[in-house]
């Protein structure tokens, strides 16, 4: 397979897989080096998970991770400009530093909120004002395809352009946050998700010749996808590090900007409608991926709402609670997710390089097989403890 890819690159298709390699490795090592250093500073300066009663984590933990994450996005983005062949990308387009700029704001708001904590409304500015500056620097939605009752491509005025490039930014960051659960399950998704938006963005630039607008989604998903891999190793069960806020809502606005970078200023070239329709792909990518949690979330809501609370109160009956409470172990846990999106994400993916009935039948298949894997414990009869006790990581003082 690699042999195969590589051949790609070499038959000047436009798709430069080991300049996108080096720079995905590159996050990765640097993210992986960066936080133990901001673990040591987030225990220094107070950053730290102290266990509630909704939490399934029982010895305090330090968090920040976010900015580990963005010290490997910002790294591999300056190598990215340097290389002979990614460099179109920053020559036609603002995208990769536009994320920069608007990953490290919100990144800041996250760090904020992960150190001293920082009420709904402010957090929700400060998602607001990210998602801003995206716009601001030239990423935002263009044109929409709808393609029932005839109506097509629509080519959007600026005002809904802004209105809806901010409503995305919002909502996808919103649900990185809100899936960040347990131990490796935001990393490990954010990582499935970017690999999968990866994959079709290099499809899409096979297709268009190496067309430059490509190149941002495509830079952005594998500088995310080698971030969160770094990442990873530190924060999978047993957690060393937690990301918080600032690395769950900096994965969400990475998401939503590569998702909107693939749909570009398509207004300014003669694609026609199915052109369009790719280019919308991976933003339906990352939908189906959140629809799990978005799902998850709603009904936390109508569940507390009947109960007569606040839809914001907190609860032990999310997801990823339940599968623990059936019998399967923290690791365990996390794995499923990743199995079932991995599933959603990368058989969506395929469908570029792929007849979409075969992805789908054979995507199919593999979710009947997770769905039987997924209930085993019921099977059996089993459950389980939530978790069991562990000893913190440091002296509290």
């Amino acid at each position: 397979m690699a042999d195969g890819l590589l051949a790609l690159s070499d038959r000047g298709a436009g798709v430069p897989l080991r300049e996108l390699a080096l720079v995905g490795l590159t996050a990765a090592i640097i993210t992986y080096f960066a936080t133990g250093w901001v673990r040591v500073l987030a225990i220094r300066i107070g950053a730290v998970a102290y266990p509630r009663e909704r939490d399934v984590h029982v010895a305090p933990t330090p968090r920040m991770g976010g900015l580990a994450i963005y010290i490997g996005v910002v790294v591999a983005v300056l190598l990215a400009s340097q290389l002979p062949a990614l460099n179109r990308g920053f020559v036609y387009s603002t995208g990769m530093p536009a994320v920069v700029v608007a990953g490290g704001l919100i990144m800041l708001v996250g760090l904020i909120d992960d150190r001293w904590g920082l009420d709904a409304l402010t957090k929700f500015a400060g998602q607001i004002t990210a998602a801003s500056v995206l716009v601001t620097m030239g990423v935002a939605w263009s044109v929409l395809y709808i393609p029932i009752g005839g109506v097509g491509t629509i080519v959007l005025d600026q005002v809904t352009s802004i209105l809806l490039t901010l409503a995305l930014t919002v909502s996808i960051v919103n649900a990185m946050n809100f899936v960040d659960g347990l131990d490796g399950l935001a990393a490990g998704l954010g990582l499935i998700t970017a690999l999968a938006i990866c994959i079709f963005s290099v499809g899409l630039l096979r297709d268009h010749g190496g067309d430059v607008l490509f190149y941002p989604p495509a830079m952005i998903s594998v500088v995310l996808a080698g971030a969160c891999l770094g990442f990873l190793p530190h924060n999978f069960h047993r957690a060393k590090i937690f990301m918080g806020d600032s690395g769950s809502m900096l994965i969400g606005l990475m998401l939503a900007a590569a998702s909107t970078t693939a749909a570009g200023p398509i207004s300014q070239n003669a694609y026609g409608a199915r052109d369009v329709f790719a280019l919308l792909s991976p933003f339906l990518l990352v939908v189906a991926v959140m629809f799990v949690p978005a799902l998850d979330m709603l009904l936390a809501i109508v569940r507390r709402t009947r109960a007569g609370k606040s839809p914001f109160s907190p609860d032990k009956m999310h997801l990823h609670h339940r599968l623990l409470q059936i019998g399967h172990s923290h690791r365990r846990v996390v794995l499923l997710i990743y199995l079932w999106v991995g599933i959603v994400a990368l058989g969506a993916a395929s469908t570029i390089f792929f007849d979409p009935r075969h992805s789908g039948a054979v995507m199919l298949a593999a979710l009947l097989v997770a769905g039987v894997v997924t209930l085993i414990p019921l099977l059996r009869g089993r459950s389980s403890p939530l978790e069991e006790p562990r000893k913190p990581m440091y002296d509290e003082k």
